[in-house]
């Protein structure tokens, strides 16, 4: 029988580390509870909420945890109808958002409607890769520039030594491989399937980069030399791609601006150029965009993505014209998505159903993914867009209690 206040006595001793109360317990439930109850009484707090969820622990931990004590809770909203006509995307969705932040929901829900009520967002992907770009040190600047040479000479000796490793990541290019002093960057990059492939292409690259080694006698400093760029906003992703690179776009009748949007064509092309692409430029900005963050990481939240990616999927660009007729063309464009609809956090119980409910759970649906997610950011920016336009933002927030 276990006994909870011996372990815990012995934690506090640091005669047991937190990682090794497994050790001492019939099950995983036993051990997050007692795991609990030590933090509870080393912080003198008490833990209620954590303890109350429906994940499956014993499978969370083998992959998506360690030490758990419990697990958090977001609220999960519907926003929709939408429709989306894309490639893999057809039809009306519902999209589950995790957020806290009133207002937000009821904002790109307005969206959904205003663009379903068009006929619909026009969706595509144009570029679907993942990168991983280890960092090389050479002897000199003239040994760096041979093991650049050889990179670039030897592409199908190291896709060979790659896709060894993985049934479904294909090496597609290595570009750039960048010299700086008698440091090499080669940026390696990779299809990956359904899955997001970060750890998928990180061990097909140093499978790679043995190869390189034993060529080239190149010395690997680091797998990661962040060009990759992995979890941080960057130019070359804004310019490259990673993820899944995306775009969506709506003509939207004057009338439905006028009556749903409550604003004019002239007013949100107004607010676009001025805050979207001037204010950004001034300021510096990675993404030229009033939101995709929100969107992102409500999606991300919802579906089990990883989190620190909203960073990327928050580059982008939002543009916005008064067709001759009075009509509002708007588009968004993110070339920065990594996603998954298998894999890592998507088996999760909660993430699991949040994708079932847009059809996008398991293989071959990641495509299809990715375009209601562009259809989302549309919803939400134009939506957006149109309330500061109008004046409303202040006014929408306060209604529903984020003053």
């Amino acid at each position: 029988m276990v006994n909870e206040r011996e372990i815990i006595d012995k934690l506090k001793a640091g005669e047991i580390k937190l990682r090794e109360i497994e050790k001492y317990t019939d099950n995983i439930d036993q051990a997050v509870a007692i795991r609990r109850k030590f933090i509870e009484e080393v912080s003198n707090s008490k833990i209620e909420h954590l303890s109350n969820y429906s994940i499956d622990m014993e499978s969370a931990s083998k992959k998506n945890i360690e030490q758990p004590i419990g697990a958090v809770q977001i609220p999960v909203g519907i926003a929709g109808p939408l429709k989306i006509n894309g490639d893999y995307a057809q039809g009306e969705f519902y999209i589950p958002l995790a957020t806290s932040e009133g207002a937000l929901i009821a904002s790109i829900n307005r969206g959904c409607s205003s663009i379903t009520g068009a006929g619909g967002a026009t969706t595509r992907i144009i570029d679907d890769k993942m990168t991983r770009a280890p960092v090389i040190k050479a002897k000199s600047l003239t040994h760096a520039i041979e093991i650049k040479t050889w990179i670039e000479n030897n592409f199908k000796e190291l896709k060979k030594a790659a896709e060894v490793t993985t049934r479904h990541g294909k090496l597609i290019k290595i570009d750039p491989v960048i010299v700086v002093g008698r440091y090499v960057y080669p940026r390696f990059v990779f299809t990956t399937g359904d899955s997001m492939g970060m750890n998928m292409v990180t061990i097909a690259t140093e499978a790679a980069l043995s190869l390189l080694s034993h060529k080239t006698g190149a010395h690997v400093i680091a797998s990661s030399g962040n060009v990759c760029v992995d979890k941080k906003p960057s130019s070359i992703n804004m310019v490259e791609g990673r993820g899944k690179s995306l775009v969506a776009e709506i003509i939207i009748p004057k009338e439905i601006v006028e009556k749903k949007l409550k604003s004019t064509s002239e007013a949100i092309v107004e607010v676009n150029t001025s805050k979207n692409l001037i204010g950004s430029a001034i300021s510096g900005s990675m993404g030229f965009n009033a939101q995709y963050a929100n969107m992102i990481g409500a999606i991300f939240l919802a579906t089990g993505q990883d989190e620190a990616h909203i960073v990327e999927g928050s580059l982008g660009i939002t543009t916005a014209s008064r067709e001759e007729n009075g009509d509002l063309y708007f588009s968004v464009t993110l070339p920065d998505v990594p996603i998954a609809t298998v894999g890592g956090g998507t088996s999760i119980g909660t993430a699991r159903e949040c994708l079932e409910i847009m059809g996008v759970y398991g293989n071959e649906k990641v495509h299809k993914f990715a375009e209601i997610i562009a259809g989302t950011v549309l919803a939400g920016e134009l939506s957006l867009m149109a309330a500061l336009a109008a004046g409303h933002l202040a006014r929408a927030h306060k209604e529903l209690g984020r003053g």
